[in-house]
């Protein structure tokens, strides 16, 4: 898989690092609050996993599956393939989200989400590509990894039609392997 990649941008050590320096930002701002932490399925799952074991407080974990890509583009078009089990009404809630690209996904989940009445809403993001961000969403993360060029990106969770997502680096995919 490594021939398919064009360049590293983040490497897991890189990575690593930023994840510890999110989870004391985020156990100092979620103390006392015992969170739920939502994972938006499948790309988060690697950064869930590692985001969480950083947390140093008591939180509750649920996750939400939503689906809006084919192939490499956003159809625009967001469902919600499996909800929450958590009741989430009057709680403090944290997404945590592989990449915000578009918006669209974002702007739904959040827009899905607070129909359930929480206490707060907020955002962490691993990757933020603000590039590619529809000018129609105003969302902005509460909390970033990284800045990411307009480039497609797999590995750590990313994928491209299913595969890439074990890579432990975040890498540019080359051109010719998803222009066919």
């Amino acid at each position: 898989m490594d021939e398919h990649i064009a360049q590293i941008l983040l490497t897991q050590e890189q990575i690593r690092s930023r994840i510890r320096e999110l989870g004391e930002i985020l156990s100092r701002d979620y103390a006392d609050k015992d969170p739920v932490v939502v994972g938006v399925l499948k790309g988060v799952v690697i950064f869930f996993a590692d985001m969480v074991r950083e947390l140093k407080i008591p939180c509750q974990v649920d996750f939400l599956c939503i689906s809006s890509y084919e192939g490499t583009e956003s159809t625009g078009q967001v469902r919600v393939k499996m909800d929450l089990s958590a009741d989430i009404r009057g709680r403090h809630v944290l997404i945590l989200e592989d990449i915000f690209d578009t918006g669209h996904s974002l702007d739904f989940t959040v827009t899905h989400l607070l129909r359930k009445q929480p206490a707060s809403l907020k955002i962490c993001t691993l990757l933020d590509k603000p590039a590619r961000r529809d000018p129609s969403v105003t969302l902005q993360a509460d909390y970033v990894g990284f800045t990411v060029p307009n480039a497609f990106v797999v590995g750590y969770g990313l994928d491209y039609e299913e595969h890439y997502r074990n890579l432990p680096y975040v890498g540019v995919l080359k051109p010719e392997i998803y222009a066919n």
